[in-house]
C-alpha cells in the first residue's frame, strides 16, 4: 500500500484527488492527492482516502459481510456481491474444465465461450476484467477467434503463423481441416511473458524465430496475431523477410499490436483487402486485417529525429536522443513504456506542487 507523504490539511475527511480541467490526474496509473501527491482511492461517492489497496479478490471472501469489512470504501451492495461471486465461481469452474482439454474438435471454441459468459453478466468491477483478460490470453490467445474469422483465414490457406504462442488459432484452424503451420521463439512457461501457464500448446508449434518462419514459407499466407508493439522482431522483421503476397494481421490498426515500423511498412507497401471485427475486451478494437502486397515497393523516407540535435533516433522514439539527454539533462524525466518523457525546469516550476511531488516519488522517474 502506498502511504501519504505528509499530513494534509483537513485530515482524512479533506482528502481529494488532483484535477486538471475537471479530470483526475493519474500518476503511475492511479489518482493522486491534491495536497501531498500520494496515491488516493475512492471510499464512496465524493469520499477519498490515502493509499492503494490490493484488488478485491472475491474468491478469498466467504460472505458479503467479510468483503465489506475488508473493503468498506467500495460500497458494494449484497446483491452485487452475490452476483459477482456467483459469476466468478461459474467462470473459474468452466475455465478449469476447458483448460484441461487435450485437443479441440471442429466447432469448439472454449475461449469465445468463456469470454461470452463473462460479458453477458451484469457489469461489475468485482469481476476484474483486466485480470480475466490476462489469464485467458495467457492460456489461449491475445485475440479471440470466431467462426467468421476462421472462415476468412481459411480462404487464404495455406498459412504460416509466426509468433503462434499457445497455438490456439492454429488448433482451431487445423480442427477445421485448414493447412496451417506455426512458429514461436519461446515455449509457454514462466520465462514467456505472454504465456506463463504450465499447459502445453493446444497444437504443435515449431520452435523458431518469426523472421525465419516468414522467410521459409513464401508460398503460404503470413499470419501475425497480436505481435507486441515494442519490438520489430515479431512484426516488421517478419514482414520484411516474407516474400509472399498476402499477410494477415490480427490485432489493432495502429494500436497496441505491431511496432511503429511495421505499421509504416503496411501503409507504404501493402493494401488492405478485407477486414473483419473480432470480439474484444473493453478499450480494445481487435480485428482481422488482410493485406495484399503492392506491385511496386516504396522506400521508407520518414525518419525520426532528435528535436534538438536533429540526429536520427530509433523509429517510433520520441523526444531527444540519448546523447542530448546526457549532455543537457532535464530537470525531471520519467520512463513511460519504451519512451522517455522529459520536463524542463520551467515546466516543473509551473506544475502543481502535488504533481511535482508525485513525479519525484514515482518509480518511473529516471532523473
Amino acid at each position: 500500500m502506498t502511504t501519504r507523504t505528509e499530513t494534509c490539511a483537513g485530515g482524512a475527511a479533506g482528502v481529494q484527488p488532483l484535477l486538471s480541467q475537471g479530470r483526475r490526474v493519474l500518476v503511475d496509473g492511479h489518482p493522486i492527492c491534491a495536497q501531498c501527491g500520494a496515491a488516493v482511492e475512492p471510499m464512496a461517492l465524493g469520499q477519498w482516502r490515502h493509499g492503494l489497496s490490493r484488488r478485491p479478490r472475491l474468491a478469498l471472501m466467504s460472505s458479503h459481510e467479510e468483503f465489506t469489512q475488508r473493503f468498506p470504501w467500495l460500497g458494494v451492495s449484497a446483491e452485487e456481491w452475490r452476483d459477482a461471486a456467483r459469476a466468478l465461481e461459474d467462470y473459474k469452474t468452466n475455465l478449469k474444465a476447458r483448460s484441461r482439454r487435450a485437443r479441440l474438435s471442429a466447432g469448439e471454441n472454449p475461449y469465445l465461450d468463456l469470454f461470452r459468459e463473462l460479458m453477458m453478466r451484469r457489469p461489475s468491477p468485482l469481476l476484474d476484467l483486466d485480470e480475466r483478460r490476462r489469464e485467458l490470453a495467457s492460456l489461449f490467445s491475445w485475440a479471440i477467434p470466431t467462426d467468421a474469422a476462421l472462415a476468412l483465414l481459411a480462404k487464404y490457406a495455406p498459412l504460416v503463423e509466426c509468433g503462434a504462442g499457445m497455438g490456439y488459432w492454429l488448433a482451431l484452424l487445423r480442427a477445421r481441416g485448414v493447412d496451417a503451420l506455426g512458429y514461436d521463439a519461446r515455449r509457454p512457461g514462466r520465462s514467456n511473458a505472454y504465456h506463463r501457464g504450465a499447459r502445453r500448446p493446444w497444437t504443435h508449434v515449431q520452435n523458431g524465430l518469426a523472421v525465419d518462419g516468414a522467410r521459409a514459407h513464401r508460398d503460404r499466407t503470413l499470419l501475425l496475431c497480436w505481435p507486441p508493439y515494442d519490438s520489430d522482431a515479431a512484426s516488421y522483421d517478419a514482414l520484411r523477410a516474407y516474400r509472399g503476397d498476402v499477410v494477415i494481421h490480427i490485432g489493432e490498426r495502429g494500436g497496441a499490436t505491431g511496432s511503429v515500423r511495421f505499421h509504416r511498412e503496411l501503409a507504404l507497401n501493402w493494401t488492405l483487402a478485407e477486414e473483419l471485427e473480432l470480439p474484444h475486451w473493453p478499450r480494445l478494437e481487435d480485428r482481422v486485417m488482410v493485406y495484399r502486397r503492392n506491385a511496386s515497393r516504396r522506400a521508407h523516407l520518414e525518419r525520426d529525429r532528435c528535436f534538438e540535435c536533429k540526429r536520427y533516433i530509433p523509429t517510433g522514439a520520441i523526444g531527444r536522443c540519448d546523447a542530448c539527454f546526457r549532455l543537457r539533462p532535464p530537470a525531471l524525466a520519467l520512463k513511460v513504456g519504451p519512451h522517455r518523457v522529459e520536463y524542463p525546469q520551467s515546466v516543473v516550476d509551473a506544475m502543481p506542487p502535488a504533481l511535482r511531488k508525485a513525479f519525484e516519488a514515482s518509480p518511473a522517474r529516471i532523473r
